[in-house]
């Protein structure tokens, strides 16, 4: 809670201002209930030559009652004005080191957390906390003065019926007790709900064209209902058990009325208690049961909020596993864009094998470097180790002929542009995506890279051309189509390391020679490293590498190993490339 908490602290200014109206808002109308006491006792006095007395005593004394209530409504106001400024202003800078906490973030730590899990941190969390700092803000002092001020003023009114606001203290917070035990553990299952509802949300969504094809919406509904029948009835019996707050406050108050008239009328009748102290100490103890009120609704808040703080702090306190060092190297320049891989294996954390083990190899500018291999080879972790996604558990990647380890992560991926198995486009225009690596590229380098990457055309046909419009995760266009985009996108960014990672599957044949040959003219000078499955894409890379269950068991040209390593020959047979 600690390191929810400073984020109030650059708004101390504006707490202070608003501490000092709560207390002139309390003292106020603590005040008021003695004025009117006065007026009841001093000002009412039978006879008929006391009547301009009287007059005048009850309207000095109304007027001064008008002027603090008007006081206390003034502060009440601008109090009501600050506290959800402070509130929305933590709440913003909370999502902010969220999003920025969760964008270092490596592959190991979204491992560990969910995107639909961070979403509900994101948001949902963050608003349980800032609907508890805004009530906070307000009620932190409002009602313990309140409460105990009350206390103190209804006391010198009348002690011997201070055991009826003892009473009623004591019955209001045990039922508060009660109802907040059964309620503590529901808040923190609610949660964990809406992050599973969420997840499966986000899973139906995305693969709807794949639900539909298999004919099973039935089942995916029903999966959706159950989840969601879920968090009905949980939210449904915390709602049920909160609805009971209200009636038990209403009858500690009508109970506490009703012994403050039938004990204080025996005081009045025995003229040991004026009329106005009974009223007056009527009013301090419906102003002590309101303040614990208040209190009690604070507490029905604390304890959802403090499991939503807890699930935000989980993410700040996280501890990245891939950090830049804290003397960084820069890049010597010399041999700009050679790759060397020295030994390298890698194992994913809680795994019991490593994924790969002791590869080494050198990708060389000016040429392409192909590594092919079997589902699970370990051929993507090479690109996800290059990128420093992950660190490498032995061994060390050499860029430029130094470890990547001991630069800037964001100098290490500015060499590199990267293509992705699956083309993930943002939404936006066709020209953003394209632009995104290199926000500065000219539209004539935009067109160069669209049209290497076999773009030009389709994005011709379209009526707006680059300005055309491109949804969300690219899903208005085709696969092919994202995938030429993605790779246009890397091309604009003119790196001295390309690395394609599958990023040829979706395209045909002849859109693939044609590709392949226009990237080989325009990346003379980059070192390109391509991940591939097919034997066409990459049999005229200067360097092969075949890989078997992580080790690396053939290297050299396609005619080479079509000669000297038995699983590249098997791969190429079955896929007719011999």
């Amino acid at each position: 809670m600690t390191k929810i908490i400073k984020y109030l602290k650059p708004y101390w200014p504006m707490l202070i201002v608003m501490v000092f109206l709560l207390l002139g808002q309390a003292m106020a109308e603590l005040f008021l209930p003695t004025l009117m006491a006065d007026i009841v006792n001093n000002g009412i006095v039978p006879g008929i030559d006391e009547g301009v007395y009287q007059t005048a005593f009850i309207l000095r004394t109304g007027g001064f009652m008008l002027l603090i209530a008007l006081l206390a409504g003034g502060a009440s106001i601008t109090a009501a004005y600050i506290a959800p400024r402070i509130s929305a202003g933590a709440a913003r800078d909370m999502r902010r080191d969220l999003f920025s906490k969760v964008e270092n973030f490596s592959q190991g730590e979204f491992d560990k957390f969910s995107s639909a899990s961070l979403i509900t941190r994101c948001t949902n969390d963050v608003a349980q906390v800032q609907n508890l700092a805004n009530v906070t803000a307000r009620l932190l002092l409002y009602a313990p003065l309140m409460g105990i001020g009350g206390i103190i003023m209804a006391l010198s009114r009348s002690v011997s019926m201070s055991w009826i606001i003892a009473l009623a203290v004591i019955v209001l917070m045990g039922f508060i007790a009660i109802l907040i035990s059964i309620l503590m553990s529901k808040f923190k299952i609610l949660q964990e709900m809406v992050d599973r509802l969420n997840k499966i949300a986000r899973e139906i969504l995305h693969g709807l064209m794949v639900i539909r094809a298999f004919g099973t919406q039935r089942h995916e509904k029903t999966r959706f209902d159950k989840i969601n029948t879920d968090l009905r009835d949980t939210g449904l019996f915390i709602g049920r058990v909160m609805a009971f707050a209200g009636p038990l406050i209403t009858f500690v108050m009508g109970g506490t009325q009703i012994l403050v008239i039938w004990v204080g009328a025996d005081h009045v009748a025995a003229s040991g208690l004026p009329v106005g102290d009974m009223m007056a100490f009527m009013q301090y103890a419906m102003q002590v049961i309101i303040a614990f009120m208040m209190m009690s609704f604070m507490i029905f808040m604390v304890p959802r909020a403090l499991v939503s703080a807890a699930r935000i702090a989980e993410v700040l306190d996280t501890e990245l596993t891939i950090t830049d060092p804290s003397n960084p190297e820069d890049f010597p320049g010399q041999n700009p864009g050679k790759v060397d891989f020295e030994k390298v294996s890698f194992r994913y954390p809680g795994a019991e094998t490593d994924v790969i083990s002791g590869i080494s190899f050198i990708a060389h500018p000016g040429q392409t470097t192909a590594i092919i291999g079997a589902t699970g080879s370990g051929k993507s972790t090479v690109a996800n180790l290059l990128l420093r996604f992950y660190d490498v558990t032995e061994g060390q990647i050499l860029v430029d002929g130094t470890d990547i380890r001991r630069v800037r992560q964001e100098d290490l991926r500015g060499k590199i542009g990267y293509v992705p198995q699956k083309g993930q486009l943002l939404g936006g225009t066709i020209a953003s995506n394209i632009r995104y690596g290199m926000p500065d590229a000219t539209d004539e380098e935009i067109e160069t890279a669209a049209s290497v990457a076999q773009a030009l055309e389709f994005i011709e046909e379209k009526e707006e051309k680059y300005e055309s419009e491109i949804a969300q995760g690219g899903t208005n266009v085709s696969g092919g189509q994202r995938q030429r985009l993605s790779i246009a996108r890397a091309l604009a960014k003119n790196p001295e390391i390309l690395v394609f990672d599958d990023s040829f599957s979706a395209l045909d044949f002849k859109t693939d020679v044609t590709l392949r040959k226009a990237l080989k003219e325009h990346t003379a000078d980059a070192t390109v490293i391509v991940i591939a499955q097919r034997v066409g894409t990459i049999m005229n890379a200067e360097q092969i590498l075949v890989l078997d269950e992580g080790q690396i068991v053939g290297r050299g040209t396609h005619e080479e190993l079509l000669v000297n390593c038995p699983a590249y020959h098997e791969i190429a047979s079955s896929q007719g490339t011999v």
